[in-house]
C-alpha cells in the first residue's frame, strides 16, 4: 500500500501528467482538496473509488484516512493542487507517515505559476531584464514568515515576483513593492487559472488593487510582479539561440551531431 501525493496542476482536468491519471484509475482512495480543485479531475478516478475531500479537515483527520487505507491494504492518491514541492503541506504529512510505516511517493504537477505564465504568454525570465523568479506568499492568518524572507528583500531583487496566497493583502503588497519595482511596473493577475471561472487582470503597482478589488477576487490567484509580465517585451537575443554561438560540440540526444 502507498500514499501517493500527486500534483493535480492549476485545476484543468487535462493538465494533470500520464502517470497521475494512472494513479488516480488505480487508487481505490482518493483525498482532495476541493477548494482549488475543478470537479472535473476527479472524473480520472475509478468509478468505486472512495472520494474524500481534505479542506474541512485537519492534518490528524487527513493522517487517520491514510492508516484506515494502509490496514485495509488499499492505495490513497493525496491530490495537491498545483505542485507538491509549493504549499502543500507535504513534508508535515509525510513525516506522519514516515512515523507510522506508510509508504509514499510523489509525482509532481503543473504549478500555479507556471499555468498563470502560460495563459498570459510569458516568460518569465527575459534576457539581459530579468534572470530569476521569486516564489513567495505573504502572511495573514497563515503559518508565520522567517524573518530573512520579508517582501523588501525580495523587492531588491527586482526578480520576477510570483505572490501566493496574497489575493487579500495586495494594496498593502503594492504600496511595498513600488519603492523598488516603481509604480509603473507591470503586474498580472490570474485567479484560477484553467478553470472555467478563470480572469486575468493587468495593470501596474498604481492600479492593480483597485481592479482586483472591483473584480472582487478573495482566493485561489496568483501575483505575477515584473518587467517580464508586460504585454509587451523588448528584449535582447538570447546566447542560447546567437548566430554566432559556436554549436561544433552540440549533439543530440542520440548522439549525433547538430
Amino acid at each position: 500500500m502507498t500514499v501517493h501525493f500527486i500534483g493535480a496542476g492549476p485545476g484543468a482536468a487535462d493538465l494533470l501528467t500520464v502517470r497521475a491519471v494512472q494513479l488516480l484509475r488505480s487508487s481505490p482512495v482518493c483525498l482532495y482538496a476541493g477548494t482549488y480543485l475543478d470537479p472535473e479531475v476527479l472524473a480520472h478516478c475509478a468509478p468505486d473509488a472512495e472520494l474524500i475531500d481534505t479542506q474541512g479537515l485537519d492534518l490528524d483527520q487527513i493522517i487517520e484516512c491514510c492508516e484506515r487505507a494502509h490496514l485495509a491494504g488499499r492505495d490513497v492518491a493525496r491530490l495537491c493542487s498545483g505542485d507538491p514541492s509549493i504549499y502543500s503541506a507535504l513534508t508535515e504529512q509525510k513525516r506522519r507517515l514516515d512515523a507510522l510505516g506508510i509508504a509514499w511517493d510523489v509525482t509532481p504537477g503543473v504549478p500555479a505559476y507556471a499555468a498563470a505564465a502560460a495563459i498570459l504568454g510569458a516568460e518569465l525570465t527575459v534576457p539581459e531584464q530579468v534572470q530569476s523568479v521569486v516564489l513567495t506568499r505573504t502572511q495573514a492568518r497563515s503559518t508565520v514568515m522567517p524573518e530573512s524572507e520579508s517582501l523588501a528583500n525580495f523587492a531588491r531583487t527586482r526578480a520576477t515576483l510570483v505572490l501566493h496566497l496574497a489575493i487579500t493583502r495586495i494594496r498593502g503588497l503594492a504600496e511595498e513593492l513600488v519603492i523598488d519595482y516603481g509604480s509603473a511596473c507591470p503586474v498580472a493577475v490570474v485567479y484560477r487559472a484553467t478553470q472555467p471561472e478563470q480572469q486575468v487582470l493587468r495593470g501596474t503597482l498604481a492600479d492593480i488593487a483597485d481592479r482586483v478589488e472591483a473584480a472582487g477576487l478573495r482566493q485561489a490567484a496568483v501575483i505575477l510582479v515584473g518587467t517580464a509580465v508586460a504585454e509587451s517585451v523588448d528584449c535582447a537575443q538570447s546566447h542560447l539561440y546567437d548566430p554566432t554561438r559556436n554549436r561544433s560540440h552540440l549533439t543530440s540526444w542520440n548522439g549525433e551531431m547538430r
